[in-house]
């Protein structure tokens, strides 16, 4: 099983196949990119490719004795779809693209990725990066939701959907883009070193309370 969770390989409902999905930073593909999933999906027969709502794209119903080929084919790392870990930073298209963004949540979104994307944690933690208020990355229901606001960046924090969803709790109003990775930074250390068995970032902040939380991050 572990080594499966190493290739990110997730049982389907036929209890025989798999579905992998390449790590895509914010969902952002390159066209060879592209070739190359639909070339290695055709090639192993996958039954479909789905576009996920971590913005990947996956490879379903792949054999396991077709795992390893198909990574090799990929030349792409894993997606962290599985395991208790930062699973996903969540990326809408920001100043970069849209007519709406007011910050750039793509610059933003990539640094955050690259610094935590498959971090170990107590359980999976998912980042959510909007470029303005309409919150397109549904930074409200992510553990650490970011939105772009004038001057700066708005942050939520305990944000969940599943079968009991919670909004995340306001945690700072306004800071600018300078202080927000170590900002970032701390909520994820305070939660990695304080969250009991399998509790989310959400249930780790009902537990001690929003102020004690603040208290320790050092808002």
């Amino acid at each position: 099983m572990g080594d499966l969770l190493e290739k990110g390989a997730v049982l389907q409902r036929d209890k025989e196949t798999y579905a992998i999905a390449p790590h895509l930073t914010g969902g952002l593909v390159t066209p060879e990119q592209l070739r190359k999933i639909a070339d290695v999906a055709e090639k192993y027969g996958a039954a479909a490719l789905k576009v996920t709502a971590a913005q990947r794209i996956a490879l379903v119903g792949i054999k396991e004795n077709d795992l390893d080929a198909v990574w090799e084919d990929l030349g792409m790392k894993p997606g962290a779809a599985i395991g208790l870990c930062v699973r996903s930073v969540k990326i809408c298209p920001g100043t970069t693209f849209c007519k709406k963004g007011l910050n750039d949540s793509v610059g933003v979104g990539a640094k955050l990725d690259g610094l935590y994307h498959g971090q170990n944690l107590p359980n999976k933690l998912k980042i959510g990066v909007s470029g303005c208020p309409h919150s397109c990355s549904d930074s409200h229901t992510r553990d650490i939701g970011l939105i772009g606001v004038t001057k700066g960046w708005r942050v939520y924090v305990g944000g969940k959907g599943g079968a009991r969803p919670r909004l995340g709790d306001l945690f700072v109003p306004l800071i600018e883009e300078e202080k927000l990775f170590s900002l970032v930074e701390k909520i994820v250390d305070v939660y990695a070193q304080n969250g009991q068995g399998h509790e989310r970032l959400g249930d780790y902040i009902d537990r001690v309370g929003l102020e004690v939380f603040k208290e320790q991050v050092g808002v």
